[in-house]
């Protein structure tokens, strides 16, 4: 009998009444706004009147370089979360709300996966509650404000070849990447080329994320950079007096939302995933409510640890002041033999017969990646366990020699199961991360905010990435210098490089040596608060491929959603 669909076994969970899932982690009726049945946001005035309860541990969900193959980050998140009731403790899961381009595109949605999913998946991949487009709404009501301020006169004197600022859409695009606007009459405003991101990508999304509190929320925006002027001083949106009628835009949106397991753990669902030249995490005031009402708050970042939880420790535990007790690290027999560099894994393609042969020396062969992901969680003082997530084709001895890797590495280990078993299935990994998550705490961050960028910049690259070195090109070297003098210089960085490597060069597998990183160009998020420069070629809006999903999801005679995965 084949085994049900990811939105056969949603569907067939059973949900309790949202005001039992907050009340499970000590969160009164009066702190919720429901939305429907099944989802809720939750008060900002929570983080208030949960502050003197005791504080939980708090665990980041990280993994290695990903695959073609997937390794189930979200899904190990969503397990960890449920497995922790099964050794008679309490958890809150946060994560980062699906963008519907991916969604509608190759990827598919991001609610986790077999018996280890937040529910209603459909609901939670197709809107939720609108944060998604209260972003778009609030970045382009700012473009429509700046195109007007040109077209009323440039008061701010402005450069228009020096502008910055896009526009969004929550869509896989391609068409939008670069376009004109304001052609036709006089009256239809100052000519100039443009493009759109997809929403997921913008400011405003990271602004939503890093933001602890409304006001906090309306400064950040009123410090975002749409351009500069001719002698390099920045422009923003306080300038074009954009800013108030973004944060009114947002209000709501600030707003965590809540749902819940398949096994009824409550879950914070909050920003978006960008990661690439984001910082790619969920939101600080998710994470302010979450960590009062259990005994462990699991969250997850994007991509592999190189990235995502870097960013997690740099950038977002800098802005919250929340300090982290663990970390995970999650990988399979497939992705370390992928690593291995001896197989062309193409996604949505049969995998090739040579990876599924027991073979633990090659699972040794691409363990490189592993001891460097664990390296760069012990980099910042933060104890690692790697999760093994198992599938059905793997052999005991490629979980062993994956569990050597690891304690010869200084992390625990345990193998998973819980995409086929739920949260029993991850009960070993709950008990590991306990146990890792009561030795002291050594956070630390891996650079003093007083460094300068560039410096900022080759300590990630060096320490991190295992660089060589940087090779800055004069452009973005220019770009540094003016940031510097605009007072941007104590801002940390978020480098924007592929996810398919370590390396800046998303064929190097492995854990590559002997490479410089490449910075082409440097950009300001100042209103995010952080410094992304590009390393390589970065598409901050996607294209749809040749059968996306798009093609298949539906609604049946019921009106309910089809083919959702």
């Amino acid at each position: 009998m084949p085994f049900p669909s990811d939105l056969e076994i949603a569907r067939s969970g059973r949900l309790v009444p949202l005001r039992d899932v907050a009340a499970s982690i000590d969160i009164p009726p009066h702190l919720l706004e429901p939305y429907g049945d099944d989802v809720a946001k939750i008060k900002l005035d929570a983080i208030e009147e949960l502050a003197d309860r005791p504080r939980a541990r708090y665990v980041v969900v990280s993994a290695v370089t990903p695959t073609p193959l997937g390794e189930g980050k979200t899904t190990t998140t969503v397990g960890l979360g449920q497995a922790f009731s099964h050794l008679g403790k309490r958890a809150t899961v946060a994560i980062r709300q699906p963008s519907m381009g991916p969604t509608f595109g190759i990827k598919g949605g991001a609610a986790g996966g077999g018996h280890a999913q937040v529910v209603p998946m459909d609901i939670l991949n197709m809107h939720l509650t609108g944060d998604f487009h209260a972003v778009t709404a609030a970045h382009n009501m700012l473009s429509a404000v700046l195109d007007n301020h040109l077209f009323q006169g440039n008061a701010s004197d402005l450069d228009p070849h020096q502008i910055t600022w896009r526009r969004v859409i929550d869509a896989n695009d391609r068409s939008l990447r670069n376009i004109i606007t304001g052609l036709g009459g006089r009256l239809d405003g100052v000519p100039r080329q443009t493009g759109f991101d997809i929403t997921a990508a913008s400011e405003v999304m990271a602004v939503l994320a890093l933001s602890g509190s409304l006001s906090e929320m309306r400064a950040r925006l009123g410090r975002i950079v749409v351009g500069y002027r001719r002698d390099g001083t920045a422009v923003s949106a306080e300038d074009v007096r954009g800013a108030g009628a973004m944060a009114a835009i947002m209000v709501n949106a600030l707003k965590p939302n809540l749902m819940q397991t398949l096994e009824n753990t409550p879950v914070l669902v909050h920003a978006g995933p960008f990661g690439n030249i984001a910082h790619g995490n969920s939101s600080i005031v998710a994470d302010l409510i979450g960590i009062r009402g259990a005994d462990f708050l699991v969250t997850e970042a994007g991509f592999g640890a190189d990235m995502g939880a870097e960013r997690f420790f740099n950038i977002k535990c800098r802005a919250s002041g929340l300090v982290p007790d663990a970390a995970v690290v999650v990988t399979t027999v497939r992705a370390l033999k992928a690593h291995s560099g001896n197989h062309r894994i193409v996604a949505g393609r049969a995998l090739p017969e040579a990876l599924l042969v027991e073979n633990p020396d090659e699972v040794h062969s691409g363990g490189s990646n592993l001891r460097k992901q664990i390296e760069n969680i012990r980099l910042h003082g933060v104890p690692p366990v790697v999760a093994i997530n198992a599938f059905p084709g793997d052999h005991p001895s490629e979980h062993a020699a994956i569990a050597e890797i690891a304690a010869t590495a200084g992390a625990r280990s345990a193998v998973c199961t819980h995409f086929a078993e739920g949260g029993k299935g991850a009960a070993e990994l709950a008990e590991a991360v306990t146990e890792a998550a009561d030795e002291p705490s050594g956070f630390r961050f891996l650079y003093p905010d007083d460094l300068p960028l560039r410096e900022k910049i080759e300590v990630v690259a060096r320490q991190v990435y295992g660089a060589d070195g940087i090779d800055v090109a004069p452009s973005a070297a220019a770009s540094l210098d003016v940031y510097e003098r605009n007072g941007f210089g104590r801002l940390p960085v978020c480098i924007a490089k592929t996810h398919l490597s370590i390396s800046s060069d998303p064929a190097l597998m492995g854990a590559p040596t002997g490479w410089r990183l490449p910075v082409r160009e440097v950009r300001a998020s100042v209103g995010a608060g952080f410094i992304y420069p590009l390393c390589g070629e970065m598409r901050t809006m996607p294209g749809l491929g040749t059968h996306p999903a798009a093609h298949e999801i539906d609604i049946d005679a019921d009106g309910r959603i089809v083919n959702l995965s």
